[in-house]
């Protein structure tokens, strides 16, 4: 493989077996970074996505992991530690909902979104912070565009990623003195299975005039932002919320 963008970089991706996170983990691996794909339970999706960076040439492996338990947050860290070298790079896109009517909300279902989506990148700083120690790093969060513009019947998803987003400007503030940089993306409508399962029903069409391109995203359009965010060119962005959502308002 070329030398790429990221070149010498150790990056952890959280659930990229699919979706967004998939695509980052390939472009990162095709920029030369050795890539932890990262999955909860879908283990031949995540095999699948290291094995293309393997066979273009790149470095990669598939680790196991739920990002809202310390103990397999701490193994996340030190396999990939053991197989690449220290990670300096970590992309927290690790996330779940549960569309539907908040009266129907239960202790259950708010502490299943919050556990992923909140307290899984509150456990992975931590744990990136003993790792990227005084040599610094780059952390980012994937956030969406229902942060700040709520959508019906998912209440509960939209406000774990606004605290997602206030989280990294927090972050980016604390930990700039380590040579941290920590900044987050804020997909507009992806065409992922996470998208098909939260809009049910042929919404594609109404979802794609929202953008100004008549269109979905797609994971490759967001990929991009995450190597640049991971790149040294980047050195000086930090505390960033980067909207990626086609014009949508």
């Amino acid at each position: 493989m070329k030398t790429g963008r990221l070149s010498g970089k150790v990056a952890i991706v959280t659930g990229a077996s699919k979706g967004i996170g998939a695509g980052i983990a390939l472009a990162m691996g095709r920029e030369g970074a050795a890539v932890a794909v990262n999955y909860s339970s879908s283990e031949p999706a995540a095999r699948k996505v290291a094995g293309e960076i393997l066979g273009a040439g790149g470095k990669a492996v598939a680790i196991q992991g739920d990002v809202s338990n310390a103990e397999d947050v701490a193994r996340l860290f030190a396999e990939t530690k053991k197989a690449f070298g220290t990670p300096n790079v970590l992309v927290n896109n690790a996330g779940v909902f549960r569309p539907g009517p908040f009266v129907e909300t239960t202790e259950d279902t708010f502490h299943w979104q919050y556990n992923i989506n909140v307290l899984g990148p509150v456990l992975t700083t931590l744990e990136a912070i003993k790792y990227f120690a005084d040599k610094g790093g780059s952390i980012i969060n994937i956030s969406s565009i229902v942060a700040s513009r709520p959508r019906p019947m998912i209440a509960l998803y939209s406000a774990s990623k606004a605290a997602v987003e206030n989280l990294t400007r927090g972050l980016a503030l604390e930990l700039g003195g380590r040579n941290i940089r920590v900044n987050a993306i804020a997909p507009g409508h992806t065409a992922t299975e996470g998208t098909a399962a939260m809009f049910a029903g042929d919404v594609a069409p109404t979802l794609a005039k929202e953008s100004v391109f008549n269109r979905l995203g797609q994971p490759e359009d967001i990929a991009p932002l995450a190597v640049f965010l991971a790149s040294d060119e980047a050195r000086w962005v930090t505390g960033e919320i980067i909207r990626a959502a086609g014009g949508t308002i």
